[in-house]
């Protein structure tokens, strides 16, 4: 993949969610309580049925970070560009919606599925969970192989439509997600919009499709929460989610089972395993000890209670692609047609992680190596806001089906990373990001 795309470092930033009004209500008489009925119902219906064409919110609001609708769309040229980008090119090759195109995962699963000559085209609202501007250079690096990024929301209904009537997926790698388990104790709802709503209004839209497309989507290794088996198999409990991004991610895999046995949907759920490696998230811990370290700042390093060890199952993008690819290349096809179910359709969820559990310790130590910088590192306590003292993955179900098997160690993989990095954002001379 090349790597050569001009350094574009912008702030990390993270949006704060608004102040919660409380109000206490004192009213005896029954037409006062009728009379804030009226007006609470009535700002229900402004809020949700103003017309998108109003003065827009500020840039820096919640609203717009979700907005449905970030940019126009449609027309001759527009639908020349979808049909071209989702174009097939080889013998046998697959038709692919990737949303979340410009995100981490979704930009590596996009670029090597158009390698191998099939059609692919992305989705991604580039929203401002963090630097947007990383998203842009991804999304310039998938152009210039030739993938176009839609840009737009999960939610649009009419977009999605469009995307259909245009071009008749085979199959659809839904991506996008509201990710990072600390900040859904900040914003919530956001989790909700791209991870339940977003789900079921892809699903909805999948399920009218005729024919359907076969679906393989996103979970999350958060899903095991507070389980203490290890390692994890997919036949473990899974209803005890530690954080609201567990919760939205358990939420989704109910609902893959509840379109599967309604309208015939096949699906496939992969359940990442703390996937790292180049063109990152910056708000995954390896990525911001990356940064810190150059920058000589201290890292928190967080341990379990009586002074356990924090582990994470850590997997190099590149297995995860593999992964992905696999999955696709297994799922049946789906039996229904037009949102009616014919018979029985494949539903399953995989493992997809490295097997191999490292102490963050050990992480750091690595990243110590190959950046010759020392860390300051700060020994904390492990906070009560979702994250879990380790994650493990039993692969041997994935490993089975179609022959996943992860080959990239941490030390290999973080030294690709680092190696990305600095190219990319300097030796930690440049501004934060």
């Amino acid at each position: 993949m090349n790597n050569n795309i001009p350094s574009t470092p912008g702030k990390f930033k993270m949006d704060k969610p608004p102040y919660i009004h409380r109000f206490r209500w004192h009213y005896s008489s029954l037409a006062k309580l009728t009379f804030w009925s009226v007006v609470f119902l009535g700002l229900i219906v402004v809020f949700f049925f103003k017309s998108p064409s109003t003065s827009p919110p500020s840039p820096n609001s919640d609203l717009s970070r979700r907005s449905l609708k970030t940019t126009s769309w449609g027309g001759p040229a527009w639908e020349k560009r979808v049909r071209s980008s989702a174009r097939i090119r080889s013998p046998n090759g697959l038709s692919v919606l990737v949303t979340g195109a410009a995100g981490f995962v979704g930009t590596h699963v996009a670029a090597a599925l158009k390698r191998r000559g099939d059609g692919v085209l992305g989705l991604d609202n580039f929203n401002d969970y963090y630097d947007p501007s990383l998203k842009r250079a991804r999304q310039a690096l998938l152009e210039r192989s030739g993938v176009y990024i839609v840009e737009g929301d999960i939610n649009d209904v009419a977009l999605l439509n469009k995307l259909f009537e245009v071009n008749p997926f085979t199959h659809v790698m839904h991506l996008a997600a509201q990710a990072g388990v600390r900040y859904a104790m900040e914003n919530p709802n956001s989790y909700v919009h791209s991870n339940i709503a977003g789900f079921v209004t892809l699903l909805e839209i999948c399920k009218n499709a005729n024919p359907q497309p076969a679906v393989i989507w996103a979970s999350s290794s958060s899903v095991y929460g507070l389980n203490t088996k290890v390692p994890f198999s997919e036949k473990d409990r899974t209803d005890q989610p530690a954080s609201l991004y567990a919760a939205t991610k358990k939420a989704g895999e109910e609902i893959a089972h509840t379109y599967n046995h309604i309208y015939g949907l096949s699906l496939t759920g992969l359940r990442f395993f703390t996937v790292y490696g180049p063109w990152g998230r910056p708000d995954m811990a390896y990525f911001f000890f990356t940064r810190d370290i150059l920058k000589g700042r201290s890292i928190p390093i967080f341990e379990a209670a009586n002074h356990g060890t924090v582990a994470r199952d850590f997997t190099y993008i590149d297995d995860i692609v593999k992964g992905c690819l696999g999955a696709l290349d297994t799922a049946e096809k789906s039996t229904g047609s037009g949102g009616k179910k014919k018979g029985d359709a494949q539903l399953r969820v995989f493992n997809l992680g490295n097997t191999s559990p490292v102490p963050v310790s050990e992480l750091v130590s690595i990243l110590e190596r190959l950046l010759k910088v020392k860390a300051k590192r700060k020994v904390m306590k492990l906070p009560r806001n979702g994250d879990v003292p380790f994650t493990h993955a039993n692969i041997s179900f994935a490993r089975r089906e179609f022959g996943y098997k992860p080959t990239t160690d941490l030390q290999t993989g973080l030294k690709k990373f680092v190696r990305w990095y600095v190219g990319y954002y300097g030796s930690g001379k440049k501004g934060d990001h």
